[in-house]
């Protein structure tokens, strides 16, 4: 079985394409959005304290193949480390006064799966209709016949988004920044 924990040394780098430019100072809408928890979080609501939230693409699912092309799309392949990096810093960015959320488009009983498998401590979030690539625009990609979002990093405080994190690269390595962001 393939381990979604290790990552081919030749990933390709995702490079700045500005698609997260607009969202520094933007302010997050109050769209509420279903958790693995079986609750419902209001990102407006989230963000009015410290906000840390992560997105990315998808995380693979166990007997099921990665989409084809995967390791070849830059930024596409490391999801898992990234929501397991989270997962280890939790504690520490819940001492720096942060709420953390992973979110991603993916099916949420695939979400759920994840979830307990990982044993992520937080929720994460599912936006199946890509209803932040419309407000506030956040940037996605197609792969596998499936629109997903780019992996990127956002920190809001009292409601607006103040830290962008983006390109993420090496996965996994936005749970650091954003620890050091919020010291």
């Amino acid at each position: 079985m393939e381990s979604f924990r290790d990552l081919p040394p030749d990933l390709p780098v995702p490079e700045d394409d500005g698609g997260a430019d607009h969202l520094s100072g933007a302010e997050l809408p109050p769209i509420t959005l279903p958790a693995t928890s079986g609750e419902q979080v209001n990102l407006a609501d989230a963000a009015a304290g410290t906000l840390v939230l992560y997105v990315y693409p998808r995380t693979g699912v166990p007997g099921q193949p990665l989409p084809e092309g995967w390791d070849e799309i830059p930024g596409a392949r490391g999801c898992t480390p990234q929501n397991c990096a989270f997962r280890d810093l939790h504690s520490e960015l819940h001492t720096l006064g942060a709420t953390v959320h992973g979110m991603s488009a993916q099916p949420l009983d695939e979400q759920r799966e994840f979830a307990s498998r990982e044993q992520i401590p937080f929720p994460l979030l599912n936006d199946r209709e890509l209803r932040l690539a419309d407000d506030p625009r956040l940037p996605t990609f197609e792969a596998g016949g499936m629109r997903l979002y780019k992996r990127l990093t956002l920190i809001a405080r009292g409601g607006r988004i103040e830290e962008v994190i983006y390109p993420v690269f090496p996965p996994g390595s936005d749970a650091a920044k954003a620890v050091a962001l919020l010291r």
